[in-house]
């Protein structure tokens, strides 16, 4: 399995493919709509009126984020199947074109509510709470004056209106930039010109009206702002009309790394091409003339059905900055404060810690301070010879990064395998490579036809006189600002069995690929894929045999065909089977004579559900794995992924009933998914009182910190739950 560096070769070959639908098509949801059923369910936080004012405008931010994602990715590869008259089917048997239709419907009826929820519940009630939006009419004098003044200072000199006629070609609109389209008359002929006005990023879409005494916090558009300024853009012509408009591009990474002498610098090319990639959507404000939308969508090369009119402000997402712009602390959740791990904290030596016993970490709700701890001691102790780590994501200013950089500063051997094709990662992965090489670091670039997603630190230390391994495994990236925000484990462990093979790992991702056999690590391509489904006909042969059979999955992703119909198959044969997945989902649970003992959950709340976590019930002994891989084809067979068994039987009776039986029992942020692709909310026994499972961890967090400062804590950081596990689990 050799590195992608430099222009080696690879000798890895993908496992088998998965299989798709087609002949059964029907025993399949769609994956796109899953996808969009599930920003549905993003949307319905934003309109929960039981979430704070402002986090609800935080979520209606993500539907469009989510969505930008979706048209630039999934929508773009459909576009391409599409025009290619490509005969692959979608895994429910729908072709490309199929798809794309019920897609277009389905995200126009979104857009729709979430407009609907902008303009008609988040709008007014934040204007009860002084916090206002106005539009160029509704400006007073005062406010006029404020406005041209801050147009004529603060954006003018920044603005270039490119005209479209004979001489000037039609610009270049790049992905996702907000644009306005002017349409001018001359006086002496009266014809009609169109003047394209780009909007640099570098101007706030958000502008605060200069506050007068006791006044509402008022704000005006951006592209209100220019839209009422553009006469004094077009001097000598009539302005007869302005809307401002959106373009969103294919954004795939096209590179054929076999033939790539240089990955680092074709992903920086590619990065650059996809500013100009083909258009896939067009947004524009509604009101814009049918022939002038006619002409744009010519110039664009866009079909007229892939246009969304819609209304005002475009990009919902730019509203994230009034967030931070609002300072009204009751329109927010409360401040959080993750627990500490007292057992890993200083003044206690960490490696010390680690040897003693495995520690299991819960994130958010564990602080991610102890990852960063781990490698920043790494990094200073004298005893620590090698660091080898995985960088898949990291935030700009990564203090991972800066102790990596030190250690190999140091004289430590230090190797990081950054993923360059991490998607929309890629400018900040490409920036960590080359600092990391500057200071000595051994980099490698990846492998040749798959992405490397699995989450792992190994240190390597001198004690004794012999050497020591120790690792950290994880279901999530090397964050430390996602880490507050998403739901994900950590295991640190010296267990020789698991560091042995992690090391073995590392030594394929970076040799020539020759390993032995892994005997408790999953790897993907390898042996993953095989070894879930040995997992899911060992519950279904103990089914059958009358021993205790049960499997708890929880992950983002399940689309994977054969891995579907073993569970299916696992019902079939009386296993229980509970799944939380969080996004897309091709399964249908709960059919009659197919997936009647299936039950499917998706918990959509403050934080993002990021955790990996597989229980096998195995006759009575359970099994526990983690891991960074979804049940995709892709993380099968195009992903190096790694799924970790949790060894310690205290660990695992944490994860089974403080972690799995309490999200088993949300019924404020879960949804349940019915046999007809819909999801509903859970249904409540009489006098059953609501529970978040997310507000319990936070809460049980809280009580670990508060406890941690007694020196009676101090020794055991271990909580049992305060709420009973469910029955049955």
């Amino acid at each position: 399995m050799s590195p992608r560096k430099r222009g080696t070769s690879s000798s890895l070959r993908p496992g088998r493919p998965s299989e798709t639908g087609g002949d059964d098509a029907g025993i399949f949801a769609n994956r796109e709509e899953s996808w969009l059923a599930f920003n549905r369910r993003v949307l319905d936080q934003a309109r929960n009126p039981a979430n704070p004012l402002l986090e609800r405008l935080k979520f209606l931010a993500i539907v469009c984020s989510n969505l930008d994602e979706f048209f630039e990715i999934r929508v773009a590869g459909l576009m391409q199947q599409a025009d290619s008259d490509s005969p692959e089917l979608s895994i429910d048997g729908l072709t490309p074109r199929e798809q794309l239709a019920r897609i277009y419907r389905q995200v126009n009826s979104l857009v729709h509510d979430q407009y609907a929820c902008w303009h008609q519940e988040l709008v007014p009630q934040l204007a009860r709470h002084r916090v206002e939006f106005r539009s160029a009419g509704e400006l007073t004098d005062e406010e006029r004056a404020w406005v041209e003044g801050y147009f004529e200072t603060q954006v003018l000199p920044v603005l270039t209106p490119l005209a479209v006629d004979q001489s000037h070609p039609f610009p270049q609109v790049s992905n996702k930039t907000l644009n306005v389209l002017v349409a001018v008359t001359a006086p002496e002929s009266a014809e009609k010109l169109m003047v394209i006005v780009p909007v640099p990023r570098s101007l706030p879409r958000l502008i605060a009206i200069a506050p007068a005494e006791d006044r509402p916090l008022r704000f005006l558009f951006l592209s209100e702002l220019i839209k009422s300024c553009a006469p004094r853009l077009t001097a000598g012509y009539t302005v007869t009309a302005a809307h401002a408009f959106r373009v969103t591009r294919n954004s795939d990474l096209y590179i054929d790394e076999e033939e790539s002498a240089n990955l680092l610098k074709e992903i920086e090319q590619e990065l650059r091409n996809l500013r100009r990639g083909a258009a896939v959507r067009l947004e524009i404000e509604e009101g814009v003339d049918d022939q002038l939308l006619q002409a744009l969508c010519s110039h664009l090369e866009i079909e007229p059905g892939q246009t969304f009119r819609m209304q005002a402000p475009l990009n919902l997402l730019r509203l994230m900055s009034l967030y931070d712009a609002v300072d009204q602390p009751a329109l927010k959740f409360p401040p959080f404060v993750p627990a500490e791990a007292p057992a890993l904290r200083a003044p206690k030596n960490i490696f010390d810690a680690i040897r003693e016993r495995d520690h299991l970490l819960h994130h958010p709700y564990d602080s991610f301070a102890s990852i960063v701890d781990f490698i920043a001691e790494a990094a200073r102790d004298p005893e620590v010879l090698a660091i080898k780590q995985t960088l898949y994501r990291t935030s700009g200013d990564s203090p991972i990064v800066r102790a990596l950089i030190d250690a190999s500063l140091a004289d430590k051997q230090v190797t990081v395998l950054v993923e360059l094709k991490a998607r929309f990662d890629e400018a900040n992965n490409i920036k960590w490579a080359r600092e990391l090489e500057e200071a000595g670091v051994h980099v490698v670039y990846g492998i040749i036809g798959h992405k490397t997603h699995c989450k792992c630190c190994l240190v390597v230390r001198r004690e004794a006189g012999s050497l020591r391994q120790y690792a950290h495994l994880g279901t999530g990236n090397y964050n430390p600002k996602t880490a507050r925000l998403y739901t994900d484990l950590s295991l640190f462990t010296a267990r020789d069995a698991l560091t042995g093979e992690v090391a073995q790992l590392f030594n394929a991702l970076t040799g020539l690929g020759r390993t032995a056999p892994f005997e408790h690590l999953f790897i993907a391509p390898f042996t993953l894929h095989t070894g879930i489904q040995d997992l899911i006909a060992a519950e279904t042969a103990n089914a059958a045999a009358g021993r205790p059979a049960r499997i708890i999955a929880k992950m983002n992703k399940l689309v994977d065909a054969v891995t579907i119909r073993n569970l299916y198959a696992a019902s079939g044969a009386g296993v229980k089977i509970d799944l939380i997945v969080r996004a897309t989902c091709c399964l249908l649970p709960g059919v009659k004579g197919r997936s009647d003992n299936i039950r499917l959950r998706s918990i959509v709340g403050r934080f993002l559900e990021h955790a990996r976590i597989f229980y096998f019930e195995n006759g009575g002994d359970p099994k526990v794995y983690l891991g960074s891989a979804d049940w995709m084809p892709r993380n099968f067979f195009r992903r190096v992924e790694m799924l970790f068994p949790i060894d310690d039987p205290e660990l695992r009776r944490r994860i089974i009933e403080d972690v799995l039986a309490i999200e088993l029992r949300d019924n404020v942020d879960a949804r349940e998914l019915q046999p007809d692709g819909t999801y509903t909310a859970p249904a409540r026994a009489a006098g059953e009182e609501s529970f978040s499972a997310q507000k319990y961890f936070m809460a049980a967090a809280s009580v670990r910190a508060a406890a941690a400062s007694e020196a009676a804590f101090a020794a055991s950081a271990d909580l049992r739950p305060v709420v009973a596990p469910p029955a049955g689990v």
